[in-house]
């Protein structure tokens, strides 16, 4: 009995002196605007004739089919080794390509779900969120709209708020943006971008009210660049280097930095190529409780933030110099290509204690009260 009780304490000694297990898992998030991915159905309630079998581009189903095709391979290109937990779009116009996206191509064998916003875009264009389950487990969503202190001539493509759980256990709050476009003018059209920007700001900050140290995850085409004022002073976006020290609490107030404002960093001065200029109109921002010391269960990984430019996304640039993105039409003429646009990548780095089951989602915290922002809730086609 001695010896039994004896040899319980050492092996319970044993296992107290070990630490816990914990894995290390990188974490990819990609951002694309993949430039009017229509289906090829007229919707009466919004303006795509232009992309019809019938329209001025002869949007016929075979240039639907490759279109996917194409995307397909950028978004499985992106991950490397795996592909992307998180896919950021825009330009996107329905569920119907969503849904297309991933169960006709080859992205059907990596198990995406996806969230959309609702918004009322005269073109009928949306916000989209592909994520993985087993490593973002969903817990909201909503399709935020943009308000204005003044009546606009038009209204701007609503906020898409994402909330989902990681394997470290933490939460993490990713919002989607396509801001209104320059068409018009710069200067004529940048209060429809400060509008979107203070809505943004308003968004991260009631989650910060709430919670001590958020991690908020921004991406998006902004359609400003990041040192434009609407980024840097409405939205409040600092930019990111290497070696910053955030501050990020509630006494200090909610930081943000900007992963994309230094252009020297990367192959392009851009993401976004217009009339022979590169421009950052692409960005993605993180809060500064993603950013710190290694010893965070979730943070950053400095050396991944990146465009991605492999060669086969670009055409030579016969009216400018150098290259350009290879789109679908290059005016109206049909191209064949992928967008208009460079896609951003980053990577995240969570310690989970213990890895969760394959296939099986994680479990899920209380949904974070909200307060003084109104919402419209959509449901989750894809589950």
């Amino acid at each position: 009995m001695k010896l039994s009780k004896l040899l319980l304490t050492i092996l319970l000694s044993l296992f107290l002196s070990f630490p816990s297990l914990q894995a290390q898992t990188s974490f990819r998030v990609m951002w694309y605007n993949v430039e009017n991915l229509f289906d090829t159905e007229d919707d009466p309630k919004t303006d795509d004739n232009e992309f019809l079998p019938s329209g001025e581009r002869h949007w016929t189903g075979k240039r639907y089919r490759h279109k996917l095709q194409q995307l397909s391979k950028v978004i499985t290109a992106a991950g490397e080794w795996q592909t992307p937990a998180l896919v950021g779009l825009c330009e996107v116009e329905n569920d119907t390509v969503l849904t297309h996206l991933l169960t006709r191509t080859p992205l059907r064998e990596q198990h995406y779900r996806y969230c959309i916003t609702s918004g009322s875009d005269v073109r009928g264009i949306q916000v989209a969120l592909l994520y993985q389950r087993d490593k973002f487990a969903y817990i909201s969503h909503a399709s935020c709209p943009v308000r204005s202190a003044v009546r606009r001539e038009r209204p701007t493509r609503d906020i898409l708020h994402v909330c989902g759980k990681l394997v470290s256990g933490d939460t993490l709050d990713v919002f989607l943006c396509h801001f209104p476009s320059r068409s018009g003018g710069e200067q004529e059209t940048k209060g429809y971008r400060a509008d979107a920007a203070r809505t943004l700001r308003t968004l991260c900050d009631s989650i910060h009210n709430e919670r001590q140290t958020p991690l908020l995850l921004l991406m998006g085409d902004f359609n400003d660049t990041p040192t434009d004022k609407n980024m840097r002073d409405v939205l409040g976006a600092q930019p990111f280097h290497k070696g910053i020290q955030p501050a990020d609490g509630k006494a200090s107030g909610l930081s943000l930095y900007n992963l994309f404002a230094d252009a020297s960093l990367f192959p392009y001065p851009g993401s976004h190529k217009y009339q022979g200029e590169w421009h950052q109109l692409d960005q993605i921002i993180v809060s500064g409780s993603l950013l710190g010391t290694p010893h965070r269960p979730v943070r950053l990984l400095p050396e991944s933030i990146r465009l991605f430019a492999p060669p086969f996304l670009f055409a030579k640039d016969k009216t400018q110099r150098g290259l350009r993105p290879k789109r679908t039409f290059y005016g109206f003429r049909y191209e064949g290509g992928f967008s208009d646009h460079l896609p951003l990548l980053i990577d995240l780095e969570c310690t989970a204690i213990l890895p969760p089951p394959i296939g099986q989602p994680l479990c899920l915290a209380a949904i974070p009260r909200w307060q003084g922002q109104s919402r419209r809730q959509i449901p989750v086609p894809v589950r």
